[in-house]
């Protein structure tokens, strides 16, 4: 969907209705299932999360996940309208406290709307020190868009390309940390081979997570938390954040260990919430070996 087309359906939206945006961003995902040349991907991943079920059934699952994909955008619209949102919430007090003292690395994934989390876990707190690490995709013209309406919420966004971020950007997030602010990550996206990554165990087979988050929070000593958001009616969401993962190695050769233990805390979390919103994943890349 380019950004031209998305700004004008916007604007029809306002002016009609959300069936409009509705109906033409389902049409635009039965496009891109039809003839994206994605789908063989995704059909993968649900062979490997229901092994005993059919190919029909695994490319139904996909469909059902393309058009899932579709209320991120709408979604987008919506967060821009807080009073106009409701959200229940588990885990909440952890962040709470960590707040203005030691400071947290909060999690973010392909599973649910992490941008919808953004926006709502800034609207909570407008005084909150919140630093958000995005990465960069050429030509995408509504990745642009996405990122404006975060700043335009109060949330400052670094942009990292397929090349790796600078050395200042590094410095930037450590500073928040220890401020007490928090810095949000995606945990579950390696961008380049050349990435420093973790293996880890998830659905039986091996994946790579971005060591990143993890050496973040070992050398500003903040805690990681691995934070849902999932809609749960048209205006409603559900988040859930997760008690704190701390890594604090007792020695430098341990540091490794510490790392993927934390790391195979998170792809556990990651793992069992997938299992309850298998349709909400919207991670269209290959994942698992």
């Amino acid at each position: 969907m380019k950004g031209f087309f998305y700004r004008f359906l916007i604007r029809l939206t306002k002016i009609f209705g959300p069936w409009v945006f509705t109906i033409s961003s389902r049409c635009i995902a039965c496009g891109y299932f039809l003839f994206s040349g994605n789908v063989k991907e995704s059909r993968r991943f649900y062979r490997i999360i229901y092994p005993r079920n059919n190919g029909l059934y695994h490319l139904w699952c996909t469909f059902k996940q393309y058009q899932n994909f579709t209320t991120v955008y709408f979604d987008r619209l919506l967060s821009k309208d807080q009073d106009n949102i409701s959200f229940t919430s588990r885990g909440w007090e952890h962040l709470e406290k960590a707040i203005g003292g030691s400071g947290g690395v909060v999690l973010m994934s392909h599973l649910g709307n992490w941008e919808t989390a953004a926006h709502l876990l800034r609207q909570q707190h407008d005084d909150w020190n919140l630093l958000l690490y995005m990465g960069i995709k050429e030509k995408e013209d509504i990745e642009q868009i996405q990122k404006q309406s975060l700043r335009e919420s109060g949330i400052r966004i670094i942009g990292v390309d397929r090349d790796g971020g600078s050395p200042f950007d590094v410095v930037a997030g450590v500073r928040c940390l220890k401020a007490g602010g928090l810095v949000s990550m995606t945990g579950d996206l390696v961008w380049r081979r050349e990435q420093r990554s973790v293996p880890v165990k998830f659905l039986g087979r091996q994946a790579l997570l971005p060591e990143a988050p993890y050496v973040f929070a070992l050398v500003s000593g903040a805690p990681l938390f691995v934070f849902f958001t999932f809609k749960t009616g048209r205006t409603s969401y559900h988040f859930t954040i997760s008690q704190p993962i701390c890594i604090k190695p007792s020695s430098r050769a341990e540091r490794d260990e510490a790392i993927r233990q934390a790391a195979q805390q998170y792809a556990d979390l990651l793992e069992e919430t997938l299992r309850e919103h298998p349709f909400e994943w919207y991670h269209f890349e290959r994942f698992v070996e």
